[in-house]
């Protein structure tokens, strides 16, 4: 390579990072400023009336496992706060399991019809997301409240004497994360199975493969970034979760996004909250890593 090439790729690269410098200061201040506020915070001490005393401390991080008694000062294990990050891991592995068997056979036929009815059957599956989050919510809570729809249909029906209790329980809110959640697993798995070859559903039943064998030895496989990539678009926002287990579980089936935000509010514990925030920010790092990890094995079939 000649000097002039080097000084021209140079220039390139030179003119490459100026462009790209208004969008990286912006997710600096905008992204990583306010994390790095967060991860500040949760090393002081919490203010008497919210805000923060800038004094270091690890009892914030300490306080998400353990638990200070007011009256001799021992320690123990906070029950109260494992018992909520259970809850959150527990219904977002039930939303995503729960997601993928109903959202895998829905995109497996929209990928199966003729190409003309795809694209309205995709856009039935979008049309969720044209009202509010909060709005699909209360939309839940009207059909499963004591007084709603189903509890309505069911005495009238003469089936039951008395409204099935479903608001306010867990079952209340992973049954609203799974509506809400289910397009964001219906469209990868069908972008998977958009592409994949059907001839080899013929060459698998021709070497006297069952249905069984043709699906989780040809199908799954192929498929599996589709899989993968639905399953980490559900878990996450399960996760983190604040709107739907705020209206559907009400004050007792509390997850970690409405935790965190009520050591901001009620709680005044900012420290606490911080550190809680970095926790789930890490439980949402190590699910990233283990869907790169699983992509990369995989990439062949991508």
């Amino acid at each position: 390579m000649s000097e002039v090439q080097k000084q021209a790729d140079r220039k390139n690269a030179r003119n490459a990072w100026a462009l790209s410098a208004p969008a990286l200061l912006v997710l600096t201040v905008a992204a990583v400023g306010p994390l790095l506020i967060i991860l500040i915070y949760s090393f002081l001490l919490p203010g008497k009336y919210g805000n923060v005393e800038w004094g270091f401390s690890f009892d914030a991080w300490r306080g998400i496992l353990v638990s200070k008694d007011i009256f001799d000062g021992t320690y123990k294990l906070a029950d109260a706060h494992l018992t909520i990050f259970w809850r959150s891991v527990k219904l977002s592995l039930l939303t995503t399991v729960f997601t993928f068997v109903v959202g895998f056979p829905t995109a497996w036929f929209i990928a199966t019809r003729p190409p003309r009815w795809r694209a309205a059957l995709l856009f039935l599956i979008t049309i969720p997301f044209w009202t509010n989050l909060l709005i699909r919510t209360f939309a839940i809570n009207q059909i499963i409240r004591n007084e709603g729809l189903f509890n309505t249909a069911m005495i009238q029906l003469g089936l039951i004497d008395q409204p099935i209790v479903i608001i306010y329980t867990d079952f209340a809110v992973f049954l609203g994360m799974t509506y809400v959640y289910l397009p964001l697993m219906v469209l990868p798995l069908f972008a998977a199975i958009d592409r994949f070859d059907m001839r080899l559903l013929e060459a698998g039943y021709d070497l006297y493969a069952s249905r069984m064998q043709v699906l989780r030895r040809i199908i799954v496989p192929i498929v599996k970034p589709g899989i993968i990539a639905g399953s980490i678009l559900v878990f996450i926002p399960s996760l983190g979760a604040y709107v739907t287990p705020r209206i559907l579980g009400g004050g007792r089936n509390m997850m970690i996004g409405n935790f965190i935000e009520l050591q901001f509010g009620a709680g005044r514990n900012w420290p606490l909250g911080a550190a809680l925030s970095m926790t789930l920010l890490i439980i949402v790092m190590v699910a990233l890593l283990v869907y790169v990890r699983f992509a990369n094995r995989d990439g062949g079939h991508g």
